[in-house]
């Protein structure tokens, strides 16, 4: 089937867009979507995974990927940067009145003397002091980057909050949120029932955050991310499969990862880059239950997550959260998915 844009679009109420976390980070909602509808919290997560089951977690870290400054000529700039490369150098966003040309040079932060060296397609390529590694550098003089649709600046709450318990690679600009419901509480009392973990690292890039401008969905190029499977979460899905349990990716980045690791129909593990476009028919090779939250209108999440339980039971579930005031995208609440064989 041709999808198109419009396949993909709802209507949300403003005032369901959540703007900060709850108190504790599992006070969240859950919705039981399939099978059938059931309005849970998350601390019930436990209730719906079993002994032997595994879950996989992205350990990203959010990188302090925000930075204000000026141009030599003087005009005021935001620069994102979208990823890191190697220890001096990035590609990233930059918000200016003009574009930045190849040579021209920044001051972010009101120290940093950072150079444009030149266009990457839709990104720029700068080069910071070789003084200290990149991240360094962003960790000190960088603003945490929380995403367009949270109308305020993170304040030091997000420090802590807009970052999973797990996180220890750093490398992303926005949080894998499905995460950020668990506490360190929480996934004790979910090993001590037996329930297994396992990582993978996506490096999330603020291509997640761009609005799809095609209407023909197969006209459509998906963003590119970084990710990294090691060895040991292969062995730990193989044995999760063979003993007849279940793999729950948490998040769609998981999924993503995983999914482009076994592309050719064998699970991999290394390092690699994926612009892995899931639409409704495609089909999955590893995850058998997600955990998600509520993803943007016509954005490719929300292309993920119909065609992982079905288009009409993600219709059904978002009308379902919406009728009752679910909290939406990243500090909002969460949904439980299994895989619709269909």
């Amino acid at each position: 089937m041709p999808w198109t844009l419009d396949d993909f679009d709802y209507q949300l109420p403003a005032e369901l867009i959540a703007q900060a976390p709850l108190e504790r980070r599992t006070d969240s909602r859950l919705l039981q979507v399939t099978p059938g509808l059931a309005d849970l919290h998350f601390a019930d997560i436990s209730t719906l995974i079993a002994p032997g089951d595994l879950l996989v977690f992205n350990d990203t870290r959010v990188l302090h990927a925000r930075l204000f400054g000026t141009k030599d000529t003087g005009g005021q700039i935001e620069v994102m940067i979208e990823r890191p490369l190697g220890a001096h150098e990035a590609l990233a966003q930059i918000r200016a009145s003009k574009s930045p040309k190849p040579g021209t040079r920044l001051c972010l932060e009101g120290s940093l003397d950072v150079e444009v060296i030149g266009r990457v397609g839709e990104f720029f390529h700068l080069r910071f002091p070789d003084t200290e590694d990149l991240v360094v550098l962003l960790e000190r003089h960088g603003r945490l980057p929380l995403p367009p649709y949270i109308e305020r600046a993170a304040g030091s709450t997000d420090e802590s909050r807009y970052q999973t318990v797990f996180a220890r690679n750093p490398g992303s600009v926005a949080a894998p949120t499905a995460g950020l419901h668990f506490d360190e509480a929480l996934l004790a009392r979910l090993a001590e029932k037996g329930i297994k973990s396992a990582f993978i690292t996506l490096n999330v890039g603020a291509g997640t955050y761009q609005p799809v401008r095609a209407q023909k969905l197969s006209e459509h190029k998906m963003h590119t991310e970084t990710y990294f499977v090691p060895q040991d979460t292969v062995d730990a899905i193989t044995a999760t499969k063979a003993a007849g349990k279940r793999v729950i990716c948490v998040g769609t980045t998981s999924m993503r990862a995983l999914e482009s690791a076994a592309h050719d129909g064998v699970l991999k593990a290394g390092e690699a880059e994926s612009n892995l476009f899931i639409l409704p028919g495609y089909e999955f090779q590893v995850a058998d239950a997600l955990i998600t939250n509520f993803h943007l209108p016509k954005s490719t999440l929300l292309m993920l997550v119909s065609a992982f339980a079905g288009m009409d039971t993600i219709r059904s579930a978002y009308a379902h959260a919406i009728a009752k005031s679910y909290r939406f995208f990243s500090y909002g609440d969460a949904m439980f998915l299994t895989r619709n064989h269909a």
